[in-house]
């Protein structure tokens, strides 16, 4: 009898591990449109990573958006110590507001800064949508508004007050793309916002002539620069914190006792509420 209800007692610990593996995937195809999207992309996109000598379905995704160039990347890895490889570019099919950080609620303003999604939402009213979680603790220090807002999305649709919308077959795309790798393990997925494509002389010339004299913005701006500059570099991501005024801390260095030796108690333990890429 004892015997019996050990075996038992292990049989349900496997399935209910086996379940909770396909847990995240199995919730959202119970939803009529997202199990429409996996139905058509599924087998496209694998094919499609085939072409490009990419492993499907990508366990690690990182996304990256440029305001002033209108475009988003995709960037895929099948292994925690593989590096990124940028899968497709997105057209960002709407804009809205200005350049520089989103401030309060009801300015329209797209966020800039490094991100991550908090929000799966198949049932949007614009199709389906990736909620990322601004306002973060950069967001919160650096405003002098009460509200700072909130509510800002990766989603379909082609149209935004402060949102990141692509088109409805892109979306699909990526919002599929981010819920296989969340059903892998990826409980972290990247979004880095930024300015413009530091790499794009036109863009960069853009931000020079019209935010030369904005010096906060652009000191902004430099800790934002110094993260996309070693990603391309290196294809993975930096080490992303905060200091104690809610300033981002960029480290190459993903090692937590280089960071320790560099600030102090105090600093260490309000840059860890900050984001951790990996």
């Amino acid at each position: 009898m004892r015997k019996n209800l050990l075996f038992l007692t292990l049989l349900c610990f496997l399935f209910t591990l086996s379940a909770s593996a396909q847990s995240f995937l199995a919730k959202q195809l119970r939803n009529p449109r997202f199990e429409t999207d996996y139905e058509l992309n599924n087998n496209k996109l694998k094919k499609e990573f085939e072409k490009k000598g990419l492993t499907y379905p990508a366990n690690y995704i990182f996304i990256r958006s440029f305001k002033y160039d209108s475009r988003l990347e995709v960037w895929v890895k099948d292994k925690a110590a593989d590096t990124f490889q940028l899968f497709k570019n997105y057209n960002v099919c709407a804009l809205s507001g200005y350049l520089g950080r989103k401030l309060q609620q009801g300015d329209s303003q797209v966020p800039e800064g490094f991100y991550y999604i908090n929000r799966f939402q198949p049932n949007s009213a614009y199709h389906l949508s990736l909620k990322i979680n601004y306002p973060n603790f950069s967001d919160l220090k650096n405003t002098p508004y009460e509200d700072p807002g909130g509510g800002i999305y990766i989603h379909g649709s082609c149209v935004t007050v402060g949102c990141i919308p692509i088109r409805n077959e892109q979306i699909d795309e990526v919002y599929l793309l981010a819920v296989l790798a969340r059903n892998a393990g990826q409980s972290f997925i990247p979004v880095h916002v930024l300015p413009v494509d530091f790499d794009n002389n036109k863009s960069v010339k853009y931000l020079d002539k019209n935010y030369e004299k904005d010096h906060p913005l652009r000191e902004f701006w430099s800790k934002l620069k110094i993260a996309y500059h070693y990603f391309n570099k290196t294809h993975k991501l930096p080490l992303v914190l905060y200091d104690g005024s809610g300033d981002y801390v960029v480290k190459k260095s993903r090692k937590q006792t280089a960071i320790r030796k560099n600030y102090s108690k105090k600093n260490y333990e309000a840059m860890k509420k900050g984001p951790m890429l990996n």
